[in-house]
């Protein structure tokens, strides 16, 4: 890839291509195509996967979010194709634009990126009038925005502001179920590898901490580093760009809802429909897989292959 195709939502800085590959050590344009050489050619010797046919551009990117590791990356790719096989409710069939998601709250990865080549993902939670199907929804969301994102954009990693600012936090809480919010954790960071420089979680509630703890117990100890709290967007911006942000959050973007609403004519396409269709073949076949390579932290997910003979 000698350029980043223009995208219909995502914006690219001029040096986000060259300041990116840089930072994971891929900036020589023959160490790229060797990597992804190598990874082809492993992904075809896979027994077990069922789709052995990824772009090179897929393959590019599953480097950059393993900060240009090739046998990192081997990891990542048979991670997601484990995850799609042990956990399929997250991949269930979604109309995102006839769920009830809209209802209860805006979202939207914003169109520019940070100067350093970070996107910030905005989610503004409006009520907690809401259940658990609805929370599924969202995760199943979130597993269509990724595959998303694993095709189109390119960036270091992301950066994540949680508006809780309008909800009650006690009820809030109560919404979700720690066990399924971790497996969904899982999938996003170690399938779908992205990696996030920083969570800011907005609310003036003193049982904020409520928010924060369900959160420590279902993430790793460093991403729980990354966790901050704060009153109101103006602490957090002293971190990230306001300009960056939609208008009613003092910057120069689109507003939330409108944002929210492009992403959901975006990923409800026929075109992305069709990409999600053949991506969701990326599966694996249990009794194909060479005795000895089952990774063991799969052991306890839901529906994972205890039978199978592990050394």
């Amino acid at each position: 890839m000698e350029s980043l195709p223009s995208d219909r939502i995502l914006k690219f800085n001029a040096n986000t291509l060259e300041d990116v590959r840089k930072e994971f050590h891929l900036e020589k344009r023959e160490r790229v195509i060797e990597a992804i050489d190598i990874l082809e050619d492993w992904v075809k010797k896979q027994n077990h996967f069922l789709k052995k046919d990824f772009s090179r551009e897929y393959l590019e990117r599953t480097l950059i979010t393993t900060k240009g590791l090739v046998e990192r990356a081997k990891t990542r790719i048979d991670n997601l194709c484990t995850f799609k096989t042990l956990m399929p409710n997250f991949f269930e069939d979604i109309d995102v634009k006839k769920s009830a998601m809209s209802t209860v709250f805006s979202h939207a990865h914003m169109p520019k990126l940070t100067k350093d080549n970070y996107r910030i993902y905005l989610l503004k939670v409006y009520n907690d009038d809401f259940d658990a199907s609805l929370v599924l929804d969202y995760y199943k969301y979130i597993v269509v925005v990724s595959e998303y994102l694993k095709i189109h954009d390119y960036c270091k990693g992301f950066e994540v502001i949680l508006d809780y600012s309008d909800v009650n936090v006690m009820n809030f809480v109560t919404k979700f179920n720690p066990v399924i919010l971790r497996q969904a954790v899982t999938l996003i960071t170690d399938g779908y590898g992205m990696r996030i420089k920083g969570v800011y979680i907005i609310s003036p509630s003193k049982t904020v901490d409520l928010i924060l703890n369900l959160f420590k117990q279902v993430v790793s100890t460093k991403l729980a580093s990354r966790l901050h709290v704060h009153k109101t967007i103006d602490t957090v911006t002293e971190f990230l760009d306001k300009d960056l942000l939609p208008i009613e959050y003092g910057g120069n973007e689109r507003s939330l809802k409108e944002l929210h609403n492009e992403w959901l004519e975006i990923l409800s396409s026929d075109e992305h429909n069709k990409y999600l269709q053949e991506m969701n073949k990326a599966t694996t076949n249990e009794s194909c897989r060479q005795t000895g390579k089952f990774n063991e932290q799969y052991l306890g997910l839901p529906g994972s292959f205890r039978s199978l003979s592990v050394d």
